[in-house]
């Protein structure tokens, strides 16, 4: 690899990172188009062609891979079993600041989701404009559309999106003081404490994939979601599982953790209003293997393509 790749690689492989995984929602994923865009300008110089600026030209490749993956991809997502939720980005708590500032740029899980709802072409658009600020004259020549078009796709994502948006609000020091009261109330089994900080119309949404036990339909209502995670915490403690706080997605999260130190699933936690009003867990093993080992306490050990947990 040449040294002008190698510098262009550790200036903009982040926001590769970025632009790709907000698209497809997948660590995984983001990472192989975001290699598969850089051996393209890799070999595209090889072959003579003078890129003037690697940022646009990466930005346009890694943009279109994700659009095609997506467009390929559209029938697997929606065989999916069960609930759909992205791969979750995890830090410790006790980062240092410029990891923690990079780490709460990322997009929550709730927003992510909600781009779900959006076509390929009119997430590239919306995300574009929206979260990286490119101009209409540049996102046209990358979606290839005319500009016009590409402010009345963002007009129409970007009103979508607001509409089903809700504002976090809480502060970060908020935040922290809620998922540990959260932990406390689910580990000493204090049921009136647990619905206390939900709120009333709260849910909890999980994922296994059809490859590991969870919930089949999503758990609502402060007090059915209280009930279900003191279930939780008991059975899992009896297992062995540990849970620790931790960043997930740049807001309040859990990993929990087996007894050898393997990765057995991840919590996320929406605040509105200084309570929880949403649960999101992913524990199904292909959307955690980026986290380090994977336990297999979860995992279904016999399961069909159509069958739910």
């Amino acid at each position: 690899m040449d040294a002008t790749l190698v510098n262009d690689e550790a200036d903009l492989r982040p926001l590769m990172f970025s632009i790709a995984y907000r698209m497809t929602g997948s660590v995984a994923e983001a990472e192989d188009l975001v290699q598969d865009a850089f051996f393209r300008l890799g070999r595209a110089r090889q072959g003579g062609v003078v890129v003037e600026s690697p940022k646009a030209y990466l930005t346009a490749t890694t943009t279109r891979l994700a659009i095609d993956h997506l467009r390929s991809g559209r029938a697997q997502r929606e065989s999916y079993v069960g609930t759909w939720l992205p791969e979750p980005i995890v830090a410790d708590l006790h980062d240092s600041p410029e990891q923690m500032a990079e780490l709460s740029d990322s997009l929550s899980m709730a927003f992510l989701v909600l781009l779900e709802s959006l076509s390929p072409v009119e997430r590239a658009v919306f995300l574009l404009r929206e979260v990286f600020d490119y101009p209409y004259e540049d996102i046209a020549l990358i979606v290839d559309k005319s500009e016009a078009n590409c402010r009345q796709i963002f007009a129409r994502a970007r009103q979508h999106v607001s509409g089903h948006q809700a504002r976090y609000e809480a502060t970060r020091e908020q935040s922290e003081i809620l998922l540990r009261s959260f932990l406390a109330a689910a580990q000493d089994g204090d049921l009136s404490q647990l619905v206390d900080l939900l709120a009333a119309d709260a849910a909890f949404y999980g994922d296994g994939g059809g490859k590991a036990t969870s919930v089949g339909q999503p758990v609502f209502g402060r007090d059915h979601v209280a009930a279900f995670f003191l279930d939780v915490f008991q059975r899992g403690t009896g297992l062995g599982i540990t849970f620790e706080p931790a960043l997930v997605n740049g807001g309040p999260g859990i990993i929990t953790y087996d007894s050898q130190g393997k990765v057995v699933s991840v919590l996320s936690l929406e605040i509105l209003d200084g309570a929880i009003q949403a649960v999101r867990g992913i524990v199904n093993p292909d959307k955690l293997q980026h986290l380090g080992a994977v336990s297999d306490l979860l995992r279904l050990r016999s399961s069909g393509p159509d069958r739910e947990p």
